[in-house]
């Protein structure tokens, strides 16, 4: 059985097999602290304009097909956005809504 350290993941691309789209790189893991498994990778949303930011992404733990060298091949017809934990907003956010 292989292993992977929280911090090798930062490295590895994300692509959804379902789309073919590239979704980005891991930026944060999700762990249930009663039981010790992982249960989702977290993707940062890209950097927009004027300190703006597309939403995050959340991969269910299920929807991760392959973790390879490089690439996380994931099965994901919908990513989830995660949990509202006080996303830092951009400056001109209040701004411009």
């Amino acid at each position: 059985m292989d292993c992977c350290r929280i911090t090798d993941l930062h490295s590895k691309q994300v692509i959804n097999t379902k789309t073919g789209c590239h979704l980005g790189f891991v930026s944060d893991v999700e762990i249930n602290t009663c039981d010790g498994k992982l249960v989702a990778l977290l993707i940062w949303g890209k950097s927009r304009l004027l300190g703006r930011r597309d939403d995050d992404i959340r991969i269910l733990w299920k929807d991760i097909q392959v973790i390879g060298d490089d690439i996380i091949l994931v099965c994901a017809s919908e990513c989830v956005p995660p949990e509202s934990r006080g996303r830092k907003q951009g400056i001109f956010d209040n701004i411009f809504r």
